[in-house]
């Protein structure tokens, strides 16, 4: 563990005895599409695993019955959907009105590649000013259009894309990335002024003035479906209780990679699923929290 990691969660702990759950940050969550509800499901447990105080899911309404199933502690609020079970564009209204009671809005797990609902998460950037984590199909609504994200009005904004995403915003062959991960992904969040956390081995997480993390933490049983559905998850709750873009972008990464190595040493990297991710997010925490003890 780098000694930044531990200063950043030091920033979210301990706690203050009176305090109340508006403290530690509301988070919205646009997610999920017919087949997809698992992504949704699965960022929003790790929010609030995570920290945050509340958490919104804003789901295709046919969906809702299965999630609120499942979710039992985040408010569900079935929007309006397109005829192939997506978020529509005519949810926009009802999104509004989310936003306002919100601290931070996670845009894209499972949301699906739908026009219409494609169409929406642009349409969202022009007009959401708290801070927006882009995950997954957040991130495939501004492939050919990248242009669009220097229109968004939020000055916060944390991509999170994996390989193949990254080089579908960038338009750069994805060999091209990996011979020059560090300057490709810098002058990327440069050039958009974002945060840019690119997935993979040794993630690697970057700000708009060129700091840079190298994460240490993770193993390869994370490769599997809906790992990055939880690093969203993760990420926006962590910017929600007050840490900036890159710190809640560096923290997540490393909890996140930690809690999948805990999984793997009880469960082998061949039997780790995301949901394990989220089961050992309290240990991971607690393993902070232990040495943020210890040095005090």
């Amino acid at each position: 563990m780098q000694d930044k990691i531990l200063s950043y969660f030091k920033k979210i702990y301990p706690r203050e005895k009176d305090s109340h759950k508006g403290d530690y940050g509301k988070v919205l969550i646009l997610a999920g599409s017919k087949g997809m509800s698992g992504a949704a499901i699965l960022a929003s447990l790790a929010s609030l695993r995570s920290g945050a105080g509340l958490a919104y899911l804003g789901i295709p309404q046919s969906l809702s019955s299965i999630v609120q199933e499942r979710l039992t502690e985040v408010i569900t609020v079935p929007l309006k959907e397109t005829k192939s079970g997506s978020v529509s564009l005519a949810a926009l209204k009802q999104i509004r009105l989310l936003l306002k009671k919100s601290d931070v809005v996670l845009i894209g797990p499972g949301l699906s590649k739908d026009k219409q609902t494609k169409s929406l998460t642009q349409k969202l950037l022009t007009e959401i000013s708290i801070p927006v984590i882009l995950d997954a199909d957040g991130i495939n609504s501004f492939a050919g259009r990248t242009r669009l994200l220097k229109k968004r009005k939020s000055g916060s904004l944390i991509l999170t894309p994996h390989l193949g995403e990254f080089s579908g915003i960038s338009n750069i062959k994805i060999d091209k990335i990996k011979n020059n991960r560090d300057a490709i992904a810098k002058d990327f969040a440069k050039k958009f002024n974002l945060t840019l956390i690119l997935k993979g081995h040794n993630t690697l997480v970057v700000s708009p003035n060129g700091d840079s993390y190298v994460n240490d933490s993770g193993n390869p049983g994370m490769a599997t479906a809906g790992s990055g559905d939880v690093l969203s998850g993760i990420a926006a709750s962590l910017r929600a209780q007050g840490l900036s873009d890159y710190e809640a972008a560096c923290l997540g990464v490393y909890v996140h990679g930690r809690a999948g190595d805990l999984t793997r040493e009880q469960k082998t990297e061949i039997s780790l699923l995301a949901s394990d991710i989220v089961d050992f997010l309290p240990v991971a925490f607690k393993e902070l929290e232990h040495t943020s003890l210890n040095r005090s």
